[in-house]
Formats: structure tokens, C-alpha cells, sequence
């Protein structure tokens, strides 16, 4: 194994993803930084939830804006559904593993809210069913994803998908993007 060649490659294959992204996404990226700061201008909030690392790039994202992300301001009313194990494993103890966002969004979601769900297949039973409650409550609905967004891409109203199937490349363009929507809801909000 060639060390050097690995990590070229795997940067060259992730410059390359990014720039696709570019190129195939930058109108829904915009759509999304919309959605997203007008949902927080009128007082409403954000969710965001998935499985695994998806669920770490849930609590990334949330944490730049509950926080802070390059400006001193106050924080932002937004959310990873993903943060609390007790609720989790109750919920998925309880009602089943597929229904641990459905119950989370049940609870927390109102109309005027924005939910954003992760999954690089598109295709997780229980962010899907996150989805669909979010729908109901309604709230507007925006999935990250990777190549063709599975069933995910159909359930939201702004898909956002990755043009590939590698799962690491996917999530690395998640997080660009992320911070790429921190910067866009903190210059509307904050100048």
C-alpha cells in the first residue's frame, strides 16, 4: 500500500466531488440558504437530524449556529435532534429504531420550521419517517444526500444531493456545504 498515492487520491477524488457540487448544486445550495434564513427571520426554527456520521455533521452544523460560526452574534434557535441517548434509545426501545426522528420531530417541530435530514443513501427508514412527520406539521423540508438521493430526494422540498456514491466524499461536500449555509444565514441575519 502506497500511503502517498492514498492520500491524493482521496483528496483528488474529494476536490473533484466539490467541484461537481459546484457545478450541479449551487442553485438548490442557494434555495436552501433562502429557506433556511427565512425560516430564522420569522422567528421559527431549524431542525437537523441523521444516522451515524450523518448525525455528527447534524450536530456540526447545529453547533455553528447555536454558537457561533466567524461572527460574534447571538445564537441561532436551531437544533440536532440527534443529541440526547436517552431519548433515542427510549424512543427506539419503545416504538422501534425507524420511529426515533418521527417521535423527536413529533415533540418539537411547528409549522414555520425548517427540518434538515442526512442521509448519504437517502434511503434510511427512520429519516425518511422524520421527513414525513415533518411534512405533516408542516415544515419546510430539505434533504442532504448523496448521487441520485433515493427515496429522500422525493419526500423534501429542496434535495440537495451529492454527485457520488462514495460515502466518505459525500459526507466531506455535507459539511462544506454546512458551512457554506452557516456563512450565508449569518451574513443575511448579522450583516
Amino acid at each position: 500500500m502506497n500511503a502517498r498515492r492514498e492520500i491524493e487520491g482521496a483528496l483528488a477524488r474529494s476536490a473533484y466531488i466539490h467541484l461537481l457540487c459546484l457545478q450541479r448544486q449551487a442553485e438548490v445550495i442557494e434555495e436552501i440558504g433562502r429557506t433556511l434564513v427565512r425560516t430564522l427571520r420569522t422567528g421559527r426554527r431549524v431542525f437537523l437530524f441523521g444516522n451515524g456520521g450523518s448525525a455528527a455533521d447534524a450536530q456540526h452544523i447545529a453547533a455553528e449556529l447555536e454558537g457561533r460560526f466567524l461572527r460574534a452574534r447571538r445564537a441561532l434557535p436551531v437544533l440536532a435532534l440527534t443529541t440526547n441517548s436517552s431519548t433515542l434509545t427510549s424512543v427506539g426501545n419503545d416504538f422501534g429504531f425507524g420511529k426515533t426522528f418521527a417521535r423527536l420531530v413529533e415533540a418539537h417541530v411547528r409549522r414555520g420550521d425548517a427540518v434538515v435530514a442526512l442521509s448519504t443513501s437517502g434511503n434510511s427508514p427512520n429519516v425518511l419517517e422524520g421527513v414525513r412527520r415533518a411534512r405533516k406539521a408542516g415544515a419546510a423540508t430539505i434533504g442532504f444526500t448523496g448521487a441520485d438521493g433515493g427515496r429522500l430526494r422525493a419526500a423534501v422540498d429542496l434535495c440537495l444531493r451529492v454527485p457520488s456514491r462514495e460515502t466518505p466524499r459525500i459526507q466531506e461536500c455535507h459539511i462544506t456545504v454546512g458551512h457554506i449555509l452557516c456563512g450565508i444565514i449569518e451574513s443575511a441575519l448579522f450583516g
